[in-house]
């Protein structure tokens, strides 16, 4: 009798804790609160310390002021005085009630200006203080805030499709160490979900071209055999078109996964030569719609990748073209260099469009009125590659509806 083999042994659990390892001493981390509390605390009692020092010094020299003598004893036989603070007491002989008088009356009077001094010496003294004490802190607040600087200098990298950038922040463990390694930790994460999409995105595009492409030999093969019966014949020409879409499909997809990465090799490219490259590629489907092309195009240099610009205009081009009006249609695409951005417009005459229904239009396989691809004018791929491919590029790309009908399409990108 066979023995029933044992269940194999659970595994060991991990001994590694994920959760972020306390501090022994938590109170004495040196957090922000604490730095900020003795940062503040000690600048005020530095300046309650000077301003006490100089009020003290103010205050000696007032009592020095008005402690002087306010008269000389020149004759004690007749009570002769004489004094330079008092103008009440003269040399004369006077009655002794107003000599008390006017003793008294220049005592308040010194004793008023000493005042005087002490206060506007001592507004002085506050607003120097004051000056210095905003300085400082403006100074020490740039020093404590400068990591939130680095935290949205590389935030703002990021929105620009940089997934690559860290912020690898230095120095004491605080709160700002702690949001910055959050914030590494968290583009870490995207970074590898973004890889991995665009990754299996290349992989399952590449995969769908072999077998696209022997069906398409395949059904060319077939086509070429003139014994084939006719319906035969249909068949094949229904499936070519089918594959044909399918591969459209397939590259979009691969264009659109390239498109999203940041440009990493840039030249200068002409945005007026590409777009007239762009305009003699779509100049026999112009010419077949009935639809005529003008505009000017003054040089516009940027740096990217050329192929990928050239497919902006060409998707932006031929969606121009397509999508136009039966008879005397038109399509204009300028170049130009404003507030230092190279512009391309393409604008073109055709079917009314509402302005809610413009966002859609940015999404893959979507158009207009419809929600997914039903018609021989394209796969609903080619504005996502344009805003894709702009975007990478720095720039950005805008849609409006054109009075009359149509569209006028706007690609802004940095020089």
């Amino acid at each position: 009798m066979a023995t029933t083999p044992a269940p194999p042994a659970a595994p060991p659990k991990p001994t590694w804790d994920p959760r972020r390892q306390e501090a022994p001493f938590p109170w004495l981390r040196p957090t922000i609160r604490i730095r900020l509390t003795l940062l503040y605390g000690g600048m005020f009692l530095i300046a309650g310390i000077l301003l006490l020092s100089i009020i003290y010094l103010l205050a000696a020299q007032a009592l020095r002021t008005g402690s002087e003598p306010l008269f000389k004893i020149l004759d004690g036989n007749g009570i002769k005085v004489a004094s330079d603070d008092c103008p009440g007491v003269s040399t004369k002989n006077i009655p002794l009630t107003a000599f008390n008088d006017a003793i008294s009356a220049c005592t308040d009077h010194q004793r008023q200006v000493a005042l005087d001094n002490l206060l506007s010496r001592s507004l002085l003294a506050l607003l120097g203080l004051a000056v210095i004490a905003f300085a400082f802190g403006y100074a020490m607040a740039g020093r404590v805030l400068s990591p939130l600087g680095r935290i949205t200098r590389t935030a703002r990298a990021v929105a620009g499709s940089d997934l690559s950038r860290r912020i690898e922040l230095d120095g004491p463990d605080d709160e700002l160490k702690e949001l910055a390694d959050t914030f590494d930790d968290m583009l870490e994460r995207l970074q590898r979900a973004f890889t991995a999409q665009q990754r299996f995105i290349g992989n399952a595009s590449h995969e769908l071209r072999t077998p696209l492409a022997i069906n398409r030999t395949l059904l060319e093969v077939h086509l070429s055999d003139p014994g084939a019966p006719t319906e035969l014949q249909q068949l094949g020409k229904t499936l070519l078109a089918t594959n044909e879409r399918s591969e459209q499909l397939v590259e979009g997809l691969l264009l659109l996964a390239r498109s999203d990465n940041q440009i990493v090799e840039r030249k200068p490219v002409d945005l007026a030569e590409v777009a007239s490259q762009a305009m003699d590629q779509a100049r026999s489907e112009a010419d077949a719609k009935d639809v005529v092309f003008r505009g000017e195009r003054a040089s516009a240099v940027v740096q990217g990748n050329g192929v990928l610009l050239e497919r902006i205009v060409l998707n932006l081009v031929q969606n121009a073209v397509r999508y136009n009006v039966p008879e005397d249609g038109w399509v204009e695409v300028t170049t130009e260099v404003q507030h230092g951005h190279a512009v391309l417009v393409v604008s073109n005459t055709g079917p009314v469009v509402p302005a809610y229904e413009i966002d859609n239009l940015f999404e893959p396989f979507r158009r207009l009125r419809t929600e997914r691809t039903g018609s021989d004018k394209g796969v609903g791929l080619g504005l996502s590659i344009a805003r894709s491919v702009a975007r990478a590029h720095g720039g950005h790309i805008a849609a409006q509806p054109r009075e009359g009908g149509g569209l006028v399409m706007r690609v802004t990108l940095p020089i």
